[in-house]
């Protein structure tokens, strides 16, 4: 392999996860850590740790030039974004790559291109993949926004181009709550992603949020199946199972196909994930965005399927080709993932950061527990509230 010594830019459990499949691969690690993170276990994990910033998201994990300046002076020569913070940053990976290193993921033009869900529609729909009836690429302002949902019916989806996490979503029943919500979305759209960029989507009322992991080398692509991840709340995910068992087989044979077909067409590297809208009432389903990076949920695909995802990532990144066959992915059970949060259910389950004084944690066949998590921990208030996710 090319990656001898890897960079971690992210926190967390991901970061722990990172480091146990580089150290499995004989790579050594390097963790990103803010200030309030010195302490975590992803520090006490890697090899080496680097300090990249104060507690603050903004000037530590999500300030690019601090994080590629660390990566070069701790002597790495790849850098894993994990999930969240610049996992999706095209200029981030851009950065990285001028910098001399590997980015341990997709292409800069890649995540550019399919990170803006509108633009992500436009090449899904050029690649033969079914799309939600929806906008032609971005609306701009309140009267294209009427024009649009005039021609494709209400209710409708408004949604934020470079959207993510359930945020940036409303649902408009009427030209009215459309002219009324165009504003209040753009400006939401803006606070969260720094760009008000918004597009339209019918709303499919008996829907399922179905996902397909994707695996690619730049030159071929397979798929491991799919996740169903429909039980939300606020929109954003807790509970993910693969595989979705309200698929009949043909129904999954299709959605894998079109989501390697996609995957193909863009030259996809890296893991990545395909989301479509499942409807129950006429069985079709409907691509909807992609992610470009590692999901939360990985761990259920790996479970079912054998295959240790991040090493994959890891080997792709390396120069090698893919390191399996379609023919090689079968599934084989069932697995569920739960989510685990520091929330305080009395306060409507708002973040809840505090210091771990008793820690047991499940064990047994067929149990699988990635955490960040040691008795005496004090979890930060600065983050994300995820500590861990059991998987069975």
């Amino acid at each position: 392999m090319t990656i001898k010594k890897l960079f971690i830019a992210n926190r967390g459990e991901i970061a722990v996860r990172i480091i146990r499949a580089a150290k499995a691969l004989g790579i050594r690690t390097v963790q990103a850590a803010s200030a309030a993170d010195r302490d975590m276990l992803a520090v006490r994990l890697a090899d080496e740790m680097a300090e990249i910033g104060p507690a603050h998201a903004g000037k530590s994990y999500l300030n690019k030039d601090a994080v590629v300046a660390a990566a070069i002076a701790s002597g790495a020569d790849a850098v894993h974004p994990g999930y969240g913070f610049l996992s999706e940053n095209a200029d981030f990976a851009e950065k990285v790559e001028a910098a001399g290193l590997i980015f341990v993921g997709p292409k800069p033009e890649t995540i550019r291109a399919m990170g803006d869900k509108a633009t992500a529609r436009e090449m899904a729909a050029r690649a033969g993949v079914r799309v939600v009836p929806g906008s032609e690429g971005r609306i701009e302002g309140v009267e294209a926004a009427l024009e649009a949902g005039a021609g494709l019916g209400y209710p409708l989806m408004i949604k934020a181009a470079a959207g993510g996490g359930g945020r940036g979503i409303r649902i408009a029943e009427t030209p009215d709550e459309l002219r009324k919500q165009i504003p209040e979305a753009a400006a939401e759209a803006r606070a969260a992603f720094g760009d008000d960029g918004l597009y339209l989507e019918r709303y499919v009322a008996r829907a399922r949020h179905i996902e397909v992991q994707v695996l690619g080398d730049g030159k071929d692509a397979i798929h491991l199946y799919e996740r169903e991840c429909s039980l939300q709340r606020r929109r954003q995910k807790v509970w993910e199972e693969a595989p979705a068992a309200c698929l009949a087989p043909a129904s999954r044979e299709a959605l894998c196909a079109s989501a390697v077909r996609l995957a193909k067409s863009v030259g996809y590297r890296g893991a990545g994930t395909l989301e479509y809208l499942y409807d129950e009432t006429t069985g079709e389903f409907f691509f909807i965005e992609m992610n470009t990076r590692i999901q939360v949920e990985h761990p259920v695909t790996e479970m079912i399927t054998g295959v240790d995802l991040v090493q994959a990532m890891l080997r792709i990144a390396g120069g090698e080709p893919l390191p399996y066959r379609q023919s090689d992915i079968v599934i084989r059970g069932h697995a569920v993932e739960v989510r685990i949060n520091a929330e305080d259910p009395a306060r409507n389950f708002m973040p809840g950061p505090g210091k771990v004084t008793a820690l047991a944690t499940p064990e047994g066949e067929g149990v699988r527990f990635d955490t960040l998590l040691y008795e005496g921990y004090v979890v930060p208030p600065f983050y994300d509230s995820l500590l861990g996710k059991l998987i069975v």
